[in-house]
């Protein structure tokens, strides 16, 4: 038996000799590298450097923000021998109770122990006080020591002698009373802040994954993730020269970006990036389109009568270059160079563009904000005026221009400058590589335009014809201010008709439109004229409308009867 006990010893000490070692944990320091910022969300690159030992080890990485994704936490990594990299798995830890703060009850005991010292000297004044003023209420006879009336050439000396009492102790009094005041203050503040819940370590996410390597090598290890609570929107500052010969739009596209992922960046490698990681990823299930006969709805007893929704107020027109003050002269220096903001690098891809900051980026956690220059491009715009003068009888400066850039434009906030001078903001709608756009600059106070109704007619029904008939006449004015030539559009509409009782027709004497139909919207059109110095030009609509006497109509939510103008 012993031999065999012997036996059976040496064959367990070989076999663990022989059995590999096990997993040792390593616990990971890494490092914010790199983020690539998308609209609604961010990759971040953490990197590591580890010595790994022969066979196989389990990394660790701590204080990883809560707000990450788990499923889409990936582990990269390269070293001089070959490394095996294994699944990644997370894990939250729960929050630590802290212990209670002993020094702030140690405070709270020596202030209230010192306010109660302040309180007897305020309470000892103010007893002081109140003797002086009964004596200086008691009568003459009680004043002096026999028990006798005061002569009255004393009198003089007992007032002031009460006046200097009560002085200097209002001087004793008063800053008592402002110490008492700030020792409560300090107080409430330390028993407001023991009242709150001690806060210990929060709630902390780790990763782990198991990796094996060959022999002992130094690896870089990569680790990603994305999370939210970050993004960017894009802003835009457009500046129209009008000044040069050659009218000149430049367009500066910036990213502002902000993060509350909770924890910050500090010296990373920053991308902005266009395309979109939170969106859907597939289109919509459509589901059958059922029609049926309209049932009237319930009334609504809050509902207004007339159906009539509040009108929003118009936005007030931007200023004008000629209605703003000159700047004032500044002496004459000698040539300077004209600082340049840094500009992206742009890498367009067949379906998003990314924006590569130059240098490296800090930006804490917690709502702060950095803006930079993606792209700053300079094209030859289209200029023209345009005005609606049945809603606005203003002329705008518009310029048409067209994206030339490999990225898109996103929709965002557009600053204006014309001629170096802000004249408004606006908000540029998405824009596609090659897409053409149309931007405004602001009014152009040397367009007058007047529109005014000139002749309306109407014919009333008789025995024999129950139609009713309505001709309506409108002139609108264009005249040229500027001391060269100008191209304006003037835009206006005709009524349409969604009843085939009720026609509309427009009259020849009308002045033929350039564009009979703008957008594909019905009824609205549009003159394009070509003005020189000082010329003005006419615009006449004419049109008949007819309907059945017996019924009322609106005309854009409003009684036909009303005066339009």
């Amino acid at each position: 038996m012993r031999t065999i006990f012997s036996l059976s010893a040496c064959s367990f000490v070989a076999l663990l000799f022989a059995a590999p070692a096990l997993a040792g944990e390593i616990e990971v320091a890494s490092k914010i590298d790199s983020v690539t910022v998308y609209p609604d969300a961010a990759i971040i690159w953490r990197i590591a450097e580890v010595d790994l030992p022969p066979g196989e080890s389990v990394l660790t990485f701590r204080n990883l923000p809560l707000a990450l994704d788990p499923a889409s936490l990936r582990l990269d990594g390269e070293g001089s021998a070959k490394v095996t990299i294994g699944a990644v798995d997370t894990q939250v830890a729960p929050a630590e109770i802290g212990a209670p703060d002993n020094s702030i009850e140690a405070k709270l005991t020596s202030l209230r122990a010192e306010k109660e010292g302040w309180q007897s000297t305020i309470d000892a004044l103010a007893a002081k006080r109140a003797m002086i003023i009964r004596f200086s209420q008691s009568g003459p006879e009680k004043l002096s020591s026999e028990a006798k009336p005061l002569d009255i050439g004393q009198w003089n000396g007992a007032w002031d002698m009460v006046a200097v009492g009560l002085a200097k102790l209002g001087d004793d009094l008063r800053p008592a009373v402002a110490k008492a005041r700030q020792l409560d203050d300090q107080i409430k503040s330390l028993e407001a802040q023991s009242q709150r819940p001690v806060e210990g370590q929060g709630a902390q996410r780790s990763a782990t994954v198991t990796v094996t390597v060959d022999s002992q090598t130094q690896a870089r290890i990569k680790l990603s993730y994305r999370i939210g609570g970050v993004g960017w929107r894009p802003t835009y500052d457009a500046s129209l020269d009008t000044t040069a010969g050659a009218k000149t739009l430049s367009l500066t596209r910036r990213a502002s970006l902000t993060q509350h992922t909770g924890e910050d960046w500090s010296d990373v490698a920053l991308i902005v990036s266009t395309a979109r990681v939170a969106r859907a990823s597939d289109i919509p299930d459509v589901e059958p389109l059922k029609i049926d006969f309209w049932q009237p709805p319930e009334p609504d007893s809050a509902a207004p009568l007339d159906g009539a929704m509040p009108k929003a107020p118009m936005a007030r027109a931007a200023p004008t270059v000629e209605s703003m003050p000159s700047p004032p002269l500044m002496p004459k220096l000698a040539q300077q160079v004209k600082a340049e903001e840094v500009v992206s690098q742009t890498e367009s891809g067949a379906y998003s563009a990314e924006f590569k900051t130059p240098g490296r980026v800090s930006l804490a956690s917690g709502g702060a904000q950095k803006s930079f220059v993606l792209t700053r491009v300079s094209a030859q715009p289209t200029i023209l005026v345009k005005a609606a003068p049945g809603l606005d009888q203003t002329a705008y400066l518009q310029a048409h221009f067209v994206d030339a850039e490999e990225a898109p434009l996103l929709p965002g906030e557009v600053a204006l400058h014309r001629d170096g001078a802000f004249v408004g903001q606006s908000r540029m709608a998405f824009v596609a590589p090659g897409d053409g756009l149309d931007m405004g600059f602001g009014a152009d106070d040397k367009i007058k335009i007047q529109r005014a109704p000139v002749n309306r007619k109407e014919n009333e029904p008789t025995w024999y014809n129950q139609t009713k008939i309505e001709t309506r006449e409108f002139k609108t004015t264009v005249r040229n201010l500027h001391d060269f030539p100008v191209k304006v559009q003037v835009i206006d509409r005709l009524p349409i008709s969604e009843n085939t009782a009720i026609t509309v027709e427009m009259l020849p004497t009308t002045t033929p439109p350039t564009e009979k139909q703008i957008a594909d919207k019905r009824g609205v059109m549009s003159w394009t004229l070509d003005l020189a110095p000082n010329e003005a030009k006419d615009i006449r609509l004419v049109y008949r409308l007819k309907w059945p006497a017996d019924r009322d109509v609106t005309m854009g939510g409003a009684s036909i009867s009303a005066n339009e103008q």
